[in-house]
């Protein structure tokens, strides 16, 4: 009986003593703002690099997506006008829409009654320009997809380097907190760059899936358009 009354006196005070361990352990909770300051040297940089990253995949996304829209029957209206002799009003129509397909067929137009060799060229003159203006800071935005996990990587060693410099200069026994507060502070650097790495790779490869998609179209409008010129020849 009285051990029973020990058991059911000391039930509150045990359940005190697994509230307060429970609210320490809450206390104890790490948010990413305290991760990111904690993060060391190498948070910067990467903060720098996302910025970077998210800058050039959305300026790169409206570009294309601008690039992308041709007028609707806008090769039949060239093929159109240039049969009926209407060659300033072509120049209008490309000059209207005002996309990679419509200035490379704008330049084409201006060559007309020259050889079709001559035609051909000063196309493909324009088309790579315009690739060249399609593919701008792609090559960026693929370095920050490489760079940004091995600068997390390196963090992470010189962060581990500093963690074990103290535990060395820790004389006697050597604090758990201290060894591991010390890793995972080093660890925060490569979480975040290979959470910018990540998607700023797909995000580049999206982009060059959508160049290609353009690409194509303007290979398609060329040819059409130089099919168009030999056709009275036929």
């Amino acid at each position: 009986m009285t051990s029973l009354l020990l058991q059911i006196t000391t039930t509150p005070a045990d359940t005190t003593a697994a509230l307060a361990e429970g609210a320490e352990a809450a206390d104890t909770s790490v948010s990413l703002l305290d991760l990111a300051i904690n993060g060391g040297w190498a948070m910067y940089p990467l903060a720098l690099l996302s910025l970077a990253a998210i800058y050039i995949f959305v300026e790169r996304y409206l570009t294309l997506k601008k690039a992308a829209q041709n007028p609707e029957g806008f090769n039949d209206r060239i093929k159109n006008m240039v049969l009926a002799g209407d060659i300033n009003g072509a120049k209008m129509l490309c000059a209207q829409a005002n996309t990679p397909i419509s200035r490379m067929i704008s330049k084409g137009v201006s060559r007309i009654g020259s050889p079709l060799k001559n035609i051909e060229t000063s196309i493909e003159n324009v088309g790579k320009i315009e690739i060249s203006r399609l593919e701008r800071n792609l090559s960026a935005l693929a370095t920050i997809a490489g760079a940004a996990p091995m600068l997390g990587f390196l963090g992470t060693v010189t962060g581990m380097i500093g963690a074990f410099i103290a535990i060395a200069q820790a004389e006697g026994s050597v604090s758990p907190k201290l060894l591991s507060s010390g890793i995972y502070e080093a660890m925060v650097t490569t979480a975040t760059g290979l959470i910018i790495g990540l998607p700023a790779y797909v995000g580049y490869n999206y982009l060059v899936s959508k160049i290609d998609s353009i690409v194509h179209s303007m290979e398609y409008s060329s040819i059409e358009f130089l099919d168009l010129l030999q056709e009275p020849q036929l």
